[in-house]
């Protein structure tokens, strides 16, 4: 696009804005008796203006019906997580069946690598990006452990070439044919946290099911961030969470994908648990599990419904607008807030952005490799109304949401930036 670096055009950009009256539905925190400019969305999103009623909602339902809350109503706590298959299942390309609410994140990355970690003595490997988050970090190594192996040997981790930030496709494509048998579970981030790079998840799944591996993706900071197909490109399994560009709330519920295939397998190793056992036969409390068919059957336990319920009101909106109109915006809202950065880099390179200049290698977030001045320019903007987010050792990352963040936000913080130490 022939973008502009003035105020009027981002006024313009504005105005002609479909998703324009989405802002309106948020509550933004205050600075100085002013809106922040809010910048922090993939790491906790903003609050939707239903919240509060969806709450009360169900606070009164409890007050009404206690126990018998279970049943009544509609939307019995009892079929709770069966309220937001729909919206889930459109979010990410599943069917219904592949996709369930429940538990939190790193807790549904352990439980689904009980079924798709299955390591022995000859393939054992999981390969993984380098600086993945350390919930990935942490959880990969624990699993390894847990079944006698040592991280060194089993953990691979593809790291960025010398001189590059990010990861070329073709190098984890040849890493994992290079060790081949060897591999048992292919597990990525889809969006790296620290780069803001966006993997093609498509062709590492076509690469690891060559090798006879498992894939399986850590989708925080993807989901609601970028379209997904999870059951046409054949991923085996995923997980995400829903306070970061889902807008649920702190310590959201995390959604889990488990591809059709495997959700219709009783024999497939599971940690088990009661809301995960046959429906009808539940409450007869007998021995024997019988998993209920495609991803309800990895459930435990019964729906935090207050976490739910709130989960619910962002699902809803996303599935109003859809994401391709969300993906639509924010290409164009990312893509104008580099130029602004870049333009300012004109007369003396001073802001390094390290996300992929590509729209299809990256989705809202801009991630700004610092110098020593890094955190004075954090801290700046900080005092200057910009609620952003610092990640050691020396990047600032940026993320205009397309559900509330404007046009004239990008230009107000690309002004600020420039206008730093001068």
């Amino acid at each position: 696009m022939n973008y502009q670096p003035t105020l009027s055009y981002a006024h313009h950009l504005d105005k002609t804005d479909p998703l324009r009256p989405y802002r309106r539905q948020f509550y933004f925190p205050k600075h100085k008796g002013k809106s922040v400019l809010y910048f922090c969305g993939n790491s906790l999103g903003l609050q939707p203006k239903g919240v509060k009623e969806a709450l009360e909602h169900e606070v009164m339902h409890w007050r009404e019906h206690a126990v018998e809350g279970h049943f009544r109503g509609e939307m019995p706590w009892m079929y709770y997580h069966k309220f937001l298959l729909p919206q889930s299942a459109r979010l990410v390309g599943a069917k219904e069946s592949e996709v369930v609410v429940m538990n939190t994140l790193t807790t549904n990355l352990h439980l689904l690598m009980v079924s798709f970690y299955r390591p022995t003595k000859e393939r054992f490997k999981i390969i993984m990006e380098a600086g993945a988050f350390p919930s990935d970090q942490y959880a990969m190594e624990s699993q390894v452990r847990f079944h006698g192996f040592s991280p060194k040997e089993a953990i691979v981790e593809i790291a960025p070439r010398p001189g590059e930030e990010t990861l070329r496709t073709e190098d984890i494509i040849s890493t994992i044919e290079k060790h081949g048998n060897s591999v048992a579970t292919v597990m990525f981030g889809g969006v790296n946290y620290y780069t803001g790079q966006f993997f093609d998840l498509g062709k590492i799944t076509e690469a690891g099911h060559k090798v006879g591996a498992n894939v399986g993706f850590d989708l925080a900071h993807t989901a609601g961030n970028l379209p997904l197909k999870l059951h046409d490109w054949n991923v085996d399994f995923a997980c995400w969470c829903s306070y970061k560009y889902l807008n649920s709330g702190p310590g959201g519920p995390s959604g889990i994908f488990v591809h059709e295939r495997h959700g219709d397998n009783p024999d497939l190793p599971r940690f088990a648990g009661w809301w995960g056992h046959d429906e009808g036969s539940r409450f007869l409390m007998k021995k024997g599990f019988i998993p209920m068919q495609g991803a309800a059957g990895w459930q435990l336990s019964n729906a935090q419904i207050f976490s739910c319920a709130a989960h619910k009101v962002s699902l809803d909106m996303f599935d109003k607008v859809g994401m391709d109109a969300l993906r639509e915006k924010a290409v164009k809202m990312t893509g104008y807030l580099e130029f602004l950065i870049e333009n300012l880099n004109k007369e003396k390179k001073r802001f390094n952005i390290i996300t992929p200049s590509k729209p299809q290698a990256r989705g809202c977030q801009l991630s700004i490799l610092t110098g020593k001045e890094g955190k004075q320019l954090f801290d700046y903007l900080t005092e200057n109304g910009v609620v952003a987010d610092w990640r050691e050792p020396n990047v600032i990352r940026v993320a205009p949401v397309p559900f509330y963040n404007s046009f004239e936000d990008c230009w107000r913080l690309a002004d600020l930036l420039g206008k730093f130490n001068q």
